[in-house]
């Protein structure tokens, strides 16, 4: 169920930063209480999940975001109907898509900043090269990056994390003279500090729906 004050709760967040809201437990109902609230930004993770809410509400005005890692087995089956992929993080995934999607998608590539081993990403270290890599891709379009901080109780170390995708991008738009606008870095628990270090879309999931 959809927070009873989520037009109150979207107030507090900056006019320049996009809510995407993660839908993975909710249903297709609790996604139009969202649309009527002004949300139009939605995310997914799952190709099964994603599939079935689009067909539910596909005459809705929704901007669609794969925010989950895609499967190259599971990829065509969704890279033209969302509008963004916020996990690009291969470049076989690059060129599965480049060949099949009709136009150009626009991506985030996701970068591990903290090199966790159970998580995707591309190294931050790598970061600058994999873009230059994907400039061969004409159906690949690079508007930012992601990233997902490590847990943390401390809001001076989730700062430092955002802070590293953020310094990151600024490097990386210098060296490579290109453009990448977006930062999606912040969920429930953490949005407040990636909003103060940069972050220009949240992946915000329980707090919309009184589930934490």
């Amino acid at each position: 169920m959809v927070r009873k004050d989520i037009k109150e709760f979207i107030k507090t967040i900056p006019s320049d930063v996009t809510i995407v809201a993660a839908s993975k437990y909710v249903s297709s109902c609790d996604i139009k209480v969202l649309l009527d609230a002004g949300i139009n930004d939605i995310g997914e993770n799952r190709v099964e999940s994603f599939l079935h809410k689009y067909e539910e509400l596909k005459d809705n005005n929704i901007i669609w975001h794969f925010i989950g890692h895609l499967q190259r087995n599971k990829a065509i089956e969704v890279i033209n109907k969302i509008d963004y992929l916020e996990s690009l993080d291969s470049l076989k995934l690059a060129k599965l898509i480049n060949s099949h999607r009709l136009s150009p998608l626009k991506c985030f590539v996701e970068v591990s900043i903290n090199l966790e081993e159970n998580k995707n990403g591309v190294p931050y270290f790598e970061a600058e090269n994999f873009i230059k890599e994907l400039k061969q891709y004409p159906n690949i379009e690079v508007v930012g990056l992601m990233m997902m901080a490590v847990a943390s109780s401390d809001s001076s170390s989730l700062r430092e994390q955002f802070s590293k995708l953020r310094i990151l991008r600024d490097n990386i738009e210098n060296n490579l003279n290109i453009k990448l606008p977006y930062l999606s870095m912040g969920m429930s628990e953490d949005y407040i500090e990636a909003i103060k270090e940069g972050a220009t879309h949240v992946r915000l999931g329980r707090i919309l729906f009184d589930l934490l």
